[in-house]
């Protein structure tokens, strides 16, 4: 399972590392838990929970955070 895409947290726009920070935080969810079904099972409580949803998105701030440090903040 490759964990960072291209093995690179270089983007050309804010856009773009936005989109490799979801991308990271779905790929670090199946590498915690491989198995789909199991998954699958917990979708109905973390997709309509107010507190689960607010975790999910600090986890794609901290990788961006980490994606806007990695390109110097793209000045």
């Amino acid at each position: 399972m490759e964990l960072i895409p291209g093995n690179s947290l270089v983007t050309a726009t804010p856009e773009e590392g936005r989109k490799l920070a979801l991308e990271l935080a779905l790929h670090s969810i199946y590498a915690i838990q491989p198995d789909e079904n199991v998954l699958r099972a917990g979708r109905d409580v973390y997709t309509t929970d107010p507190e689960e949803l607010i975790s999910s998105s600090h986890v794609v701030a901290i990788e961006f955070a980490t994606i806007a440090a990695a390109n110097n903040y793209w000045r």
